[in-house]
């Protein structure tokens, strides 16, 4: 502590990864929210020292972001000593559904939250909670990250931690596995821990694909916008499905040796292009964005405790005349993106892409309508899968929760955080409205669903 009580900071500059997503986060795209939905009274005092517990685990959700306009970069200062216990807002506000989108467009990192461009003059935290009391009576808690400093693995991780946590509220120092930080030091960023030559591509190879991508680009078909005009906000519409029918979906995809993610980008593909209605025979490109968490592959290999964003993209496009199937399609989007990782893209492509994120944030008319459209449709390699006991949801009187993240500044049309909770399938599908409408996307992600549980029965 310095003579003023105050914590003592230090500092370092984020790397080129996470200083995408803190240009990306401003404009709407990177608010990571995790929403819990409980049927019981939560505890102020005990959700306080729960979450106490978990960012002096995780010395990077303690930290703040500050941007020096001399140097034009971001560092992340944090607390050598934890910090203190974190204030919790309390609101009113209903019902669940309206509120996690509620949440997606609560901006506390954008310093005008009707403008998308500059980040805040003063330095903010990476970590807000709130609590929420809503109608029936239930209760919402809502915790909120900026997604340079936590990405889905490590969001879901942390919701995992913090049930255990607040379930053993009366003991200390439990035994809890948390965070794999060490000494109050914020880990690295990606970039820092990718194997030696992994990530490596000759100088004239990188700019033939940053052309290639840019050239692509523009032969990309889009969803149908609805309004590219109007200010952006995010919007979300779930896809589930019932034990049965996730256990027969995951059943098929690994007899045809397919990944979820392919299945979902297949489904996404034909829906879109149904919907349009378009004659059978007339061509059209799209583009699919899978996400991979590189946490074991990294050096060193770091577990799912470790929070800090750790994922890397792979972008591949798909051509589209309406007539295809299913498993073939799926087999086809999964077998572009294996391949590519087997090729180290993930690793090779992830300053090309990086660049390309911040041309087209700073450039948006580069984009068609000025969308910031990146690609139809973004997946993750493989769903988040989470198991909570009766016994805990019944103490906690846990009804629901979801991990997600705000897509309205740069991103997809619409993006899939999968998550399959005790044995079911539970999509978040955010997208941007009111380029996207609710009507809209409600029929594609329908649409979706049709598709893939015709394509198990078959």
């Amino acid at each position: 502590m310095s003579d003023s009580g105050q914590p003592e900071f230090s500092a370092r500059p984020v790397a080129d990864t996470e200083l995408s997503w803190c240009m990306s986060v401003p404009g709407g795209t990177g608010v990571t929210v995790i929403g819990l939905l409980l049927t019981k009274p939560a505890d102020i005092n005990v959700l306080q020292s729960a979450i106490h517990k978990l960012q002096k685990s995780h010395p990077i959700t303690r930290s703040k972001l500050h941007y020096d306009p001399t140097t034009e970069y971001l560092l992340f200062p944090h607390a050598t000593n934890p910090s203190t216990p974190p204030t919790i807002n309390h609101h009113s506000l209903s019902p669940f559904h309206r509120l996690l989108e509620h949440e997606s467009n609560q901006n506390p990192w954008s310093s005008n939250p009707d403008s998308s461009s500059s980040p805040p003059d003063a330095d903010t935290d990476v970590f807000h909670a709130s609590v929420y009391t809503l109608d029936g009576p239930k209760w919402a808690v809502m915790l909120k990250l900026h997604t340079a400093t936590c990405d889905r693995r490590a969001a879901v991780s942390m919701l995992r931690e913090l049930v255990v946590l607040i379930r053993r509220r009366e003991s200390e120092g439990d035994g809890v596995e948390l965070g794999m930080e060490e000494n109050g030091e914020v880990s690295l960023g990606i970039e820092e821990c990718i194997p030696s030559g992994k990530a490596s591509k000759p100088f004239w190879a990188r700019g033939i694909d940053i052309l290639g991508y840019s050239l692509n680009s523009f032969r990309l078909a889009n969803m149908d916008f609805v309004d590219a005009d109007s200010p952006r906000y995010s919007e979300m519409v779930r896809l589930q499905m019932n034990l049965e029918e996730t256990s027969r979906l995951l059943e098929v995809s690994r007899s045809q040796e397919i990944k979820l993610c392919g299945a979902l980008a297949a489904a996404g593909l034909m829906a879109v292009r149904t919907l349009k209605d378009l004659p059978n025979g007339q061509w059209e490109k799209y583009s699919v964005t899978t996400l991979l968490d590189c946490r074991e592959i990294l050096e060193p290999a770091l577990s799912s405790h470790h929070v800090g964003f750790y994922h890397s993209a792979i972008i591949n496009s798909h051509d589209m005349k309406g007539e295809e199937q299913l498993w073939e399609l799926a087999r086809r989007t999964y077998n572009s993106f294996r391949d590519a990782k087997n090729g180290n893209k993930h690793f090779s492509s992830m300053a090309d892409l990086n660049f390309l994120m911040r041309r087209a944030i700073e450039n948006p008319g580069l984009t068609p309508s000025s969308s910031l459209r990146t690609s139809f449709i973004s997946v993750f390699e493989n769903p988040l899968v989470i198991e909570i006991a009766d016994d805990e949801s019944e103490e906690l009187g846990l009804e629901d929760f979801v991990a997600y993240a705000s897509v309205h500044g740069v991103g997809p049309s619409i993006a899939i955080f999968d998550l399959i909770k005790n044995g079911r399938l539970n999509c978040a599908c955010m997208y941007p409205a009111p380029l996207h409408s609710r009507e809209q996307m409600q029929e594609l992600v329908d649409h979706m669903k049709r598709i893939l549980l015709d394509g198990c029965s078959s």
